[in-house]
């Protein structure tokens, strides 16, 4: 009976499932267009065949986990952090074959904040002025090649020291305009305007102004020569605006959202500059030089940027520098692929499906902040300086999938935690999934 009964409950099942799907696949699917193509391999993409519209869903999912002492901790005992670094949902595509959009949106909450909201991106851009892009919305400033390249796809966990000495270059905060173009297959150039959430005393925003160009003769994949140059200016006259120069020192975990980090004994340095106070300053200058070369499965690749704030009503001006220089090699023997649309690298694809794709890489970083209005005492420098070595691999799976791992060690001068600690190591990794 036992039997008989397990037979008639499997033949019930069968019955129902066969309902359902010969309801599922009778019918048809008609347009008022043109026919459709659905696409699901990285993400779920449906477009028109004469490609004048189409929409792709996807999104990367990155999960990081670290170990830190010394510097990264206010008491300098060792902490730890487990957190959704970044979390989005994207989607974007054409419209009118002349128009695309970009829409992503932060669910960890480490990009935006309540007021703007937790945008990574959301743009529109026109391509009828080919080979001239106009890009309009809320979206990354293009200031050096490290930030013009994916978080998905930078060889580092995080991006280099040198940009935490002046982060509002590649801030998105606020809205603004961008014309893009590449040039006789050689060249890249950029320029935008942009109108931050800062306002001056009579409400009128903060406008930031950017310009980059890079020349890159060779840019296939393997085979990169790459130098380029850029330089941001935003008048703060009569505005308050936050300009603290505050640096993680490359490990996400001592300060973030997402999860759980270091707490109260996360210890995010203060290298110079204020914290919101109208007409403290006058106006914000940074000018930057870029550099790569990729051989193969190597590449070497070097920033360097200079900034200085112009003093108004406070005391001293303020000039902060800083750079980095980073070889990496691919064992498995992929190259980096690189882009001259934007001038940057993207990912490495594997080329066995089996081992997937192995890369090791060493970076080292350099700042130094000159910030005289933070000085106590007469016998104390007014530099504040902090140099990184980081080494560490990335695995890439297959095209979805990313594992990371990096050893930080760090040293500062002339600025210490609590109990007087001017070095420090860290651990960390990282599990990505992109879809």
């Amino acid at each position: 009976m036992i039997r008989s009964s397990n037979m008639r409950e499997k033949l019930l099942v069968a019955a129902i499932v066969g309902t359902f799907s010969s309801q599922a696949f009778s019918g048809t699917v008609t347009t008022d267009g043109a026919d459709l193509v659905l696409k699901t391999k990285g993400g779920l993409e449906l477009s028109t065949t004469d490609k004048e519209f189409s929409f792709k869903l996807g999104g990367r999912v990155q999960a990081d986990y670290g170990r830190f002492d010394g510097v990264f901790t206010k008491n300098g005992d060792t902490a730890d952090a487990a957190y959704f670094r970044r979390a989005y949902i994207e989607f974007g595509g054409t419209l009118y074959r002349d128009w695309k959009y970009q829409v992503n949106y932060d669910l960890s909450r480490n990009t935006g904040n309540d007021s703007d909201g937790y945008f990574d991106e959301a743009s529109l851009t026109y391509t009828g002025f080919a080979p001239v892009q106009l890009r309009f919305g809320r979206f990354y400033t293009d200031f050096g090649l490290e930030k013009a390249t994916s978080s998905k796809w930078t060889t580092a966990m995080e991006r280099n020291l040198s940009y935490d000495v002046a982060d509002w270059i590649n801030d998105n905060a606020g809205m603004g305009v961008q014309a893009t173009s590449t040039i006789a297959d050689m060249a890249y150039l950029s320029g935008s305007v942009f109108s931050e959430t800062n306002n001056d005393s009579d409400g009128d925003s903060t406008k930031r102004y950017n310009v980059r160009g890079v020349f890159a003769p060779l840019h296939s994949d393997g085979n990169v020569l790459h130098v380029g140059a850029q330089y941001a200016y935003r008048d703060l006259k009569d505005s308050a605006v936050d300009t603290r120069i505050r640096s993680r020192l490359g490990v996400r975990g001592v300060d973030t959202n997402g999860g759980g980090d270091a707490g109260t004994n996360g210890n995010r340095m203060l290298f110079g500059g204020a914290a919101a106070q109208e007409g403290l300053w006058d106006n914000d200058s940074v000018w930057g030089v870029e550099g790569a070369w990729a051989t193969g499965p190597f590449s070497v690749q070097a920033e360097y940027l200079r900034r200085k704030l112009k003093a108004d009503q406070s005391a001293n001006d303020m000039k902060a520098s800083g750079y980095y220089a980073q070889m990496a090699y691919t064992l498995t023997g992929e190259p980096r692929i690189y882009k001259l649309d934007g001038a940057k690298f993207d990912t490495i694809k594997p080329q066995n499906k089996d081992l997937g794709a192995w890369e090791v890489f060493y970076r080292f970083d350099d700042i130094k902040v000159e910030d005289g209005n933070l000085v106590a005492t007469a016998d104390q420098s007014d530099e504040r300086k902090a140099k990184s070595h980081t080494v560490g691999v990335n695995w890439y799976v297959n095209e979805a999938v990313k594992v990371s791992a990096n050893y930080i060690n760090v040293r500062t001068d002339n600025n210490e935690n609590t109990v007087g600690d001017d070095k420090g190591n860290a651990f960390i990794t990282r599990l990505q999934y992109v879809f």
